[in-house]
């Protein structure tokens, strides 16, 4: 097998989740300025085995498309031209936020490390993988 990784895209920065080799357990990477995000990727790609990309994806209660989906449809254009061999799935990414601003509460995470927002957009994008895993299983 290989390595699925997850994305939780944001206008200034992206956090990546990746799954291990045999695609069980989802765990946060990093997360990193959305400008750099292609050059990450194509980097990590060489590195690793990578069979998937699950990029998360936001919707209103009303399961129509949020606002934001306005700045991931082009992104993901250009990640399937970027990596034309590796598939692109979504996720429907409700509530990941407020999920992971739970998570570090309950492990205990004090709140001023809390309000990283770089830690939450990790942990979301590590949901949103987990989730996607879940949905296939």
């Amino acid at each position: 097998m290989g390595r699925i990784i997850g994305l939780d895209y944001g206008k200034v920065r992206t956090g990546i989740a990746v799954t291990d080799e045999l695609q069980l357990i989802a765990s946060g990477l990093t997360t990193v300025l959305t400008s750099d995000l292609l050059t990450f990727l194509k980097d990590y790609v060489s590195e690793e085995n990578v069979t998937s990309f699950v990029v998360g994806e936001p919707k209103q209660m009303n399961n129509t498309p949020s606002e934001s989906e306005i700045l991931i449809g082009p992104f993901i254009q250009v990640l399937k031209q970027s990596f034309p061999e590796i598939p692109v799935y979504r996720q429907d990414e409700r509530f990941t936020s407020q999920m992971a601003v739970k998570s570090m509460v309950a492990s205990g995470m004090k709140r001023k490390d809390r309000r990283e927002k770089a830690m939450v957009d990790k942990i979301s994008a590590t949901l949103i993988l987990q989730g996607y895993l879940d949905r296939i299983k």
